[in-house]
């Protein structure tokens, strides 16, 4: 006998022993989460030794639940068949008769944290399943849905390709059962949600576009509880990646020299470079080109023309990364030479008539304060005149009269032959300003006036020129 008929033949005696006798066996879940103030769900099934089977039917059979120990009275928590205050509120909710023993516990609390054993009864047959045993753990806050791409995606999408987000988290036990909602930018329609066993699955499907890139996708799992709710929080970033962008603000402003930006965005970020008349421009004495980093995507390229650009000169803002390029034609508000020499004119024009209505308002001004100075000059002439201690006696018996070399008062021509003494007074002119330099000329040339009193039948005259 070969080495290959000894085991063939040693594996059927196995599965000849596994037909015909069967043992004591059970299967528990080893390790189980329930959330605080939920409930736990514990799947179980069991087999017996042949020889009890005619013991085991289903009015006699009591399943029992242990904890943390063997001993029945000592550790016992459930009952089938003798609900006890002392045990924890639950029911075996499998069907006894059919070896299913799977069992609910309501209102889990820390105390439900242990090893459980399972033990059945039925007539003689009485068994505890040391060999198995499922440990609860209870928690206080449910765990975190798991949100990812397909399997069959990468991290980074391309834009316009289809993306399907994916978000699963455990049932655990509630009622009613819990719910997966998606919050996001911008709105994307939801797929219903699925069960699958103990997992709860939702999908969200669009197709990406630049506006998702480092969106963060969040789902979040809802366990409506008797005193309050629960909720779990699981997210992704989507990465995206797209052809450049150029932004419609990119423009020029122009004054003595020109000065034009450009925005562009691209994941890659974009290369930014400029164009004049078709063809590259890079720095010069002439233009200045500066980069300044807007952020991991954005780039913006600033550029300052010193040389002169004619009307048919055109300047093009150029993005290019591995997905594509993007062009943007700037304006550069060039101003055409006849209206240019137009608008030289019209300044022109407004500089003249300015200052002819500034020099006709300094003329006025100039008339009015002469005329000004004119009427107080006069009235200073009058005024002005001081009379010495040489004054005319018997002032208030005699009239005066003012006279120059050659004109005398018509009263000269009947007193000219009386012999009548003179009274003389003297002028002083010394505190009459002149108002300018060439009327202080004129009345260099100009004779003194005197007063002349008179008495007598005969007046004589004597006047004096004034010089400088």
């Amino acid at each position: 006998m070969d080495i290959w008929t000894a085991e063939r033949i040693l594996l059927l005696s196995f599965l000849l022993k596994g037909v015909c006798c069967r043992d004591f066996s059970s299967s528990l879940p080893e390790k189980i989460e329930a959330l605080s103030g939920s409930c736990v769900i514990i799947k179980c099934t069991f087999d017996i030794q042949e020889s009890f089977d005619k013991d085991f039917n289903e009015s006699a059979a009591i399943g029992v639940w242990l904890k943390d120990g063997h001993n029945v009275e000592n550790h016992q928590v459930l009952n089938s068949r003798v609900p006890n205050s002392n045990h924890f509120k639950g029911a075996i909710t499998g069907k006894l008769h059919e070896k299913n023993c799977t069992t609910i516990f309501y209102n889990v609390s820390s105390n439900h944290n242990g090893n459980y054993y399972f033990r059945i009864e039925s007539g003689n047959l009485k068994y505890t399943y040391k060999g198995n045993t499922s440990t609860v753990n209870v928690i206080e806050s449910p765990p975190k849905p798991t949100v990812k791409l397909n399997e069959d995606q990468d991290q980074e999408v391309l834009e316009g390709s289809s993306v399907s987000l994916r978000c699963s988290a455990e049932t655990l036990c509630s009622s009613p059962p819990p719910t997966l909602t998606w919050s996001f930018t911008p709105r994307i329609p939801l797929s219903e949600s699925s069960r699958q066993q103990e997992l709860l699955i939702s999908e969200l499907n669009f197709t990406a576009t630049h506006r998702h890139h480092r969106v963060t996708f969040t789902c979040t799992i809802t366990y409506q509880l008797q005193d309050k709710n629960k909720t779990a929080q699981g997210n992704i970033t989507l990465h995206v990646q797209y052809a450049p962008k150029i932004s419609p603000s990119s423009s020029c402003n122009r004054t003595d020299v020109t000065v034009c930006f450009c925005e562009g965005d691209g994941n890659p970020s974009p290369k930014l470079e400029w164009h004049l008349s078709g063809r590259p421009v890079s720095n010069s004495s002439n233009t200045f080109i500066s980069e300044e980093r807007l952020n991991s995507t954005g780039l913006r390229s600033s550029i300052t023309l010193h040389q002169s650009l004619s009307h048919t000169s055109t300047l093009q803002c150029v993005g290019n990364n591995t997905h594509g390029t993007a062009r943007k034609l700037l304006e550069l508000n060039l101003i055409p030479p006849e209206r240019d020499a137009h608008l030289f004119s019209i300044s022109i024009g407004v500089a003249v008539g300015g200052s002819l209505m500034m020099m006709l308002c300094i003329i006025i001004y100039s008339a009015r304060r002469e005329n000004s100075r004119s009427s107080q000059t006069k009235q200073e002439v009058t005024t002005g005149i001081i009379m010495t201690d040489r004054a005319i006696q018997q002032e208030s018996e005699s009239e005066s009269v003012y006279a120059n070399q050659f004109m005398l008062s018509p009263a000269e021509d009947a007193t000219l032959n009386r012999q009548e003494s003179l009274h003389y007074a003297s002028i002083d002119f010394r505190n009459i300003q002149p108002e300018s330099e060439e009327i202080r000329g004129v009345s260099s040339l100009t004779t003194d006036y005197a007063v002349i009193h008179y008495s007598g039948e005969v007046v004589e005259t004597k006047d004096s020129v004034g010089g400088d």
